[in-house]
């Protein structure tokens, strides 16, 4: 079984920064992609950013330029640097990973973070 962790929600203000953590744990063979999505009240999902292990990285349009995604091969580990905070950021975000475990490819995902941005 596989597991993904975030850490890094918080409260911040307009114009501030917070960077969300999200570790993969488990028997993992390999880590296909990593990413962010978020959930406002009374919206949908939506991607935030994601990388792939060849390096690719993908932004929604709301947040190119103040976000940034990383990865640590590592620790398998996905950041997400967000800075220049708005009040529409605020949402639950959610860590993603297309990981093989077990001779399968799977879709996991973490438990969600609370990013809150006040004005």
């Amino acid at each position: 079984q596989v597991q993904l962790v975030e850490s890094g929600g918080g409260l911040v203000q307009a114009g501030g920064s917070l960077r969300l953590s999200c570790a993969a744990s488990g028997s993992i063979f390999s880590i296909n992609a990593m990413g962010w999505y978020r959930q406002a009240p009374g919206k949908q999902r939506e991607m935030v950013a994601v990388t792939t292990s060849g390096d690719s990285t993908k932004y929604a349009d709301s947040v190119k330029g103040r976000f940034t995604i990383s990865f640590d091969n590592a620790r398998n580990t996905v950041y997400l640097q967000m800075n220049s905070l708005k009040p529409e950021d605020t949402a639950v975000y959610y860590c993603n990973a297309g990981i093989i475990y077990g001779q399968r490819y799977h879709e996991v995902w973490g438990q969600g973070t609370l990013v809150t941005v006040s004005s």
